[in-house]
C-alpha cells in the first residue's frame, strides 16, 4: 500500500475531472466499456436514494485526482427476481476507476483499502462488488456465495467468483443473505 495517496469525498467541482478520468480509465483499461455507461451509472447513483456523499471518493496524488470510487447503499432482494428488497446495512462498491496514466502503480489497492476503512467507521456491515476477483481478492473480498449472497445476472453468472462481498468486521454478514439485483439502475 502506498503512503502518498489521499482520499477525500468528491465535491461537485470534481465532477468534470471525474468524468474525464472514468472515460479514459474504462476505454484504455477494459475491453467491455468505453466508460460512457459508467459515467451514466455514477450520475444515476448520485441522484438516487442510495447515494452516500461522504462515501463517494476521489484519490489524490500530489494534489491531482488519480482515482474515483464510491460506495452506495444496496438493498438485497429476498428473491432472484428482485421482489422483496430488504434494506440491510450493506453497501455496493461501484464503480472504481484509476487514471490511465497511473495503472499498475498500486493506486487502486491503496484507495480501496482506505475507503473500506471509512465504510467500517460508518457502521456498515458489509460491501458487495462485481468485478475482477484477481484484483478484489487482494483487498479482502471473497466470493459472495460464501456469505449466502448470490448474483442474478451478468458476468458473475458465468464466473461466480466475480460477485464478491467483504465483511467489515468478522461475522458482520451473519444472518444477511439474498440476491444482488441491479434493477434500480438502468446503467448497471
Amino acid at each position: 500500500m502506498r503512503d502518498d495517496i489521499v482520499i477525500r469525498p468528491e465535491t461537485p467541482k470534481d465532477y468534470k475531472d471525474i468524468v474525464s478520468l472514468v472515460l479514459r480509465s474504462f476505454k484504455e483499461g477494459t475491453n467491455y466499456s468505453d466508460g460512457t455507461d459508467i459515467v451514466a451509472l455514477i450520475e444515476e447513483i448520485r441522484v438516487s436514494k442510495y447515494y452516500i456523499p461522504e462515501l463517494s471518493f476521489v484519490a489524490e496524488l500530489d494534489g491531482k485526482i488519480v482515482g474515483h470510487f464510491l460506495f452506495s447503499r444496496f438493498p438485497l432482494s429476498k428473491k432472484a427476481d428482485g421482489e422483496q428488497k430488504v434494506s440491510d446495512p450493506i453497501v455496493m462498491l461501484a464503480p472504481v476507476s484509476v487514471h490511465a496514466d497511473y495503472f499498475h502503480k498500486h493506486i487502486g489497492v491503496t484507495m480501496l483499502t482506505l475507503g473500506i476503512q471509512k465504510v467500517r467507521e460508518a457502521g456498515f456491515k458489509g460491501i458487495t462488488v462485481e468485478g475482477d476477483f484477481h484484483f478484489y481478492n487482494r483487498v479482502g473480498f471473497k466470493t459472495s456465495s460464501e456469505y449466502n449472497i448470490y448474483a442474478t445476472s451478468g458476468h458473475p453468472m458465468e464466473e461466480p467468483r466475480c460477485m464478491m462481498c467483504q465483511e467489515t468486521f468478522e461475522g458482520s454478514l451473519k444472518g444477511i443473505e439474498g440476491y444482488v439485483v441491479y434493477d434500480m439502475y438502468y446503467n448497471a
